[in-house]
Formats: structure tokens, sequence, C-alpha cells
């Protein structure tokens, strides 16, 4: 199986910025798809970006001019910077990896936006 570590989260003050890390182990090399979810107290969990082998990115609308999703397909790893956090963006925040159809998902980061 694939293994995903997510890694970055934090406490952050609105308007501040974070970086998710979220390194692959196992057979990468399979990998099609990347992305990060989150779920809030209370809420369902969404996608909030993705990216493909093609580098193809998805941005969910409300984080869209404020987070980018980037790959480093050398050292199996993505990324979410987080700019401008607003305190609705606090949640667990989780890594997926999509193989052949199948999904593997990290533990899951703490990010919390304070007012």
């Amino acid at each position: 199986q694939v293994q995903l570590v997510e890694s970055g989260g934090g406490l952050v003050q609105t308007g501040g910025s974070l970086r998710l890390s979220c390194l692959a182990s196992g057979d990468t090399l399979c990998i099609s798809a990347m992305g990060w979810h989150r779920q809030a107290p209370g809420k369902e969990r969404e996608l909030v970006a993705a990216t493909t082998n093609g580098d193809s990115t998805y941005y969910v609308d409300s984080v869209k001019g404020r987070f980018t999703i980037s790959r480093d397909t050398a050292k199996n790893t993505v990324y979410l910077q987080m700019n401008s956090l607003k305190p609705e963006d606090t949640a667990v925040y989780y890594c997926r990896a999509i193989v052949r159809l199948r999904t593997y998902w990290g533990q899951g980061t703490q990010v919390t936006v304070s007012s």
C-alpha cells in the first residue's frame, strides 16, 4: 500500500500562511493523482485541491487565489501553500492519493486559524 504522512499544520492568525506537506511512500510510481481534503468540526470532508500526473490542478472555489497545490515527483511530496488564511479554513487537512482507482489517506494534520 501507499503510505501518506502530512506535516506543517499548526495555529496561525487570520491572514497568515501555512505550508502543508504530504510525503508518499510505497509504490509511488502508480499514483495517478493526489489531493488535499479538509474536514471541519460538524462538517463533511471536502476536496480542497488536487493535482494529477499531468500537472492539472483543481481548487474548490473558496480557496482559489489563496491556496496553491504543487507536486515534487522526485521527492514524492505534495504541498499545499495556504495564504490569506481565514477562520473558516480551520479543519483537519488530509492528504489523499489515488492509485488505480484505490484511495489512500494520510492521518491528517490540524490547521487552526484564529481571529
